[in-house]
């Protein structure tokens, strides 16, 4: 009986002490896992303003975003590339992600001008082609950390920041996660300017050698502009980096339900993502129920003939959660106009043609109008994976 009363005894300490049992939450490999990157940091003190300092309000930003999904979302593992005022290389930060094998990647950043001390407002960024001046000098900003490094030269392959001819391997390159990044900025940014009630700068793109080297879907967002004297006075409230980490949290957060939804749908309410031409007049039907009531047959023939196995690359403008009307305006003026679908969402391109350099000039020709506009490739009216799909176009032009 004394032994039996021992026995429990310490099985009541063990679990005091929180000593972990069968049964008693998620692993960490079961979690969603983000990774909060507080940009700068220890000697490099990124932008300047005139009370403070940029690692600074990345760093509080980044604490409490990583405090709000801790608190509410028990199935989220949040890692953090630093805690603290300490330097981590550009190469080291990614690293970190990828070695957590981490769903998505989020760097927080303050930007700043040189002279004019009026701009403000909040941006989200993904990996591309800077499409202006203005946009390639925030990523000559972001990336100039890299000649704090003694070794750059060997460890980023001869890539000079400051040099606008390094950022043409950008031109093409196709980051597989881009459309995730993309719909996640999108995200981020909505939240900015209603929630947070954040002048709203827009989506962008530019060549951000951090989320070049992170193996899933990232985004860079610049909280506000440090040379503004008013919203470097709003970045160092509580209430403002409170309401930003914040704005960024419920972006997250739809984010990561949208992708917790795809990952486990409704039986039999996976749409396909089979090809679908836009009609070029009359309203559009409406979407198929389930995978077998669309009927391959019925889908209009794509207007270009193209043999089996052939290539095609086209420009992905658009998304939406139900397919547009064929007079929707937003359609106006684009040519070869078709949808697909994926993970629920109706995905729209144009410009369909065989030949990757034809479809780059027509991505260039609506970047005015769709900034985040990019190219994806399709076999067999089968999206396949980008990078492959380029490679393959190129080893045949050179035959």
């Amino acid at each position: 009986m004394k032994l039996y009363r021992l026995y429990i005894l310490i099985i009541g300490v063990c679990l005091a002490c929180g000593i972990p049992h069968v049964g008693r939450a998620q692993t960490d490999s079961q979690k969603f896992v983000v990774v909060i990157d507080a940009g700068h940091g220890g000697h490099d003190p990124g932008a300047l303003g005139r009370i403070s300092k940029e690692k600074n309000i990345n760093l509080n930003v980044a604490l409490k975003l990583g405090r709000l999904i801790e608190q509410n979302c028990p199935d989220t593992k949040v890692i953090y590339t630093r805690k603290k005022d300490v330097f981590i290389r550009l190469d080291r930060r990614a690293e970190i992600a990828n070695n957590a094998k981490a769903d998505l990647f989020i760097s927080i950043h303050t930007n700043s001008v040189g002279k004019n001390r009026t701009v403000k407002g909040a941006s989200t960024w993904t990996l591309g082609l800077a499409k202006s001046d203005e946009n390639l000098e925030v990523a000559k900003r972001e990336n100039a950390v890299i000649l704090q490094d003694s070794d750059h030269q060997t460890r980023y392959a001869g890539f000079n920041p400051n040099s606008a001819e390094s950022y043409i391997i950008f031109e093409f390159m196709q980051d597989q996660y881009m459309s995730q990044s993309v719909h996640l900025a999108s995200l981020v940014q909505k939240q900015f300017k209603q929630t947070c009630r954040r002048p709203d700068r827009g989506v962008h793109q530019a060549g951000f050698l951090v989320l070049k080297a992170c193996a899933m879907p990232s985004i860079l967002v610049e909280l506000g502009f440090i040379s503004c004297p008013e919203e470097e006075k709003y970045l160092n409230t509580e209430e403002g980096t409170s309401s930003l980490a914040n704005g960024i949290y419920r972006a997250f957060l739809l984010y990561k339900n949208e992708k917790q939804a795809m990952a486990h749908p409704a039986a039999g309410t996976e749409p396909s993502p089979a090809l679908q031409p836009v009609a070029a007049q009359g309203p559009a039907t409406s979407a198929p129920k389930s995978e077998k009531q669309q009927k391959p047959s019925a889908a209009k023939p794509s207007p270009q003939k193209k043999q089996a196995d052939e290539l095609v690359f086209k420009v992905q403008f658009l998304t939406s959660r139900t397919p547009l009307k064929a007079n929707d305006k937003r359609l106006q003026g684009l040519k070869d106009v078709s949808f697909y679908r994926e993970g629920g969402i109706c995905k729209y391109t144009c410009g369909a043609s065989t030949n990757y350099y034809q479809v780059l000039r027509t991505r260039k020709a609506i970047s005015s109008r769709y900034k985040d506009a990019f190219i994806v490739a399709f076999r067999n009216d089968e999206k396949t994976d980008i990078h492959q799909a380029i490679q393959e176009f190129k080893l045949k032009q050179k035959r």
